[in-house]
């Protein structure tokens, strides 16, 4: 039986779960395919504990955690009122398929409601098909204003 919750930063399982998971992903190859450093792993619990507007949900089976989505509230200008980025999306190789990340993600729009956010965004590789379906299922779409200007795109600038 999997047993999805919201992350404690604070609780030394639930920290070593979050970062365990994050490196995983980190070492996917949708996630990049290199390990985070130490440093990152080393502070992360502590700095999403700093933060308010972070939060976590764990997906466990049994005492093995398998799963992990990390969020972050921001703000939409537009709808004067919260909202909630899905940063990272995590299910362990061997327990895909499960709907494990549905499962995840409807506790994350719980959350999100809970705080009265307008909208959940997220950001996925145009080639991690497997992500995008599943996403789709769960009612995420394209984001754009006017079609005239054509869909939203993702950048960054790194400091």
């Amino acid at each position: 039986m999997i047993d999805i919750r919201m992350a404690d930063y604070r609780d030394a399982r639930d920290a070593k779960a979050v970062m365990n998971l994050l490196d995983a992903y980190a070492r996917d190859p949708a996630g990049g395919g290199t390990a985070l450093a130490s440093e990152v792993l080393a502070g992360l619990p502590e700095a999403l504990a700093a933060r308010p507007q972070a939060f976590s949900v764990l997906a466990w089976d049994g005492d093995e955690p398998v799963g992990l989505v990390n969020c972050i509230e921001g703000f939409s200008t537009f709808a004067c009122r919260p909202l909630v980025n899905v940063h990272d999306v995590v299910v362990l190789a061997g327990h895909r398929g499960q709907r494990i990340a549905q499962r995840m993600l409807a506790a994350v729009e719980q959350e999100a409601r809970r705080r009265g956010a307008c909208k959940l965004t997220l950001e996925v590789l145009s080639g991690n098909a497997d992500a995008l379906r599943a996403y789709e299922r769960e009612g995420f779409a394209g984001y754009q204003l006017d079609p005239a200007f054509g869909h939203a795109l993702f950048m960054q600038k790194k400091l």
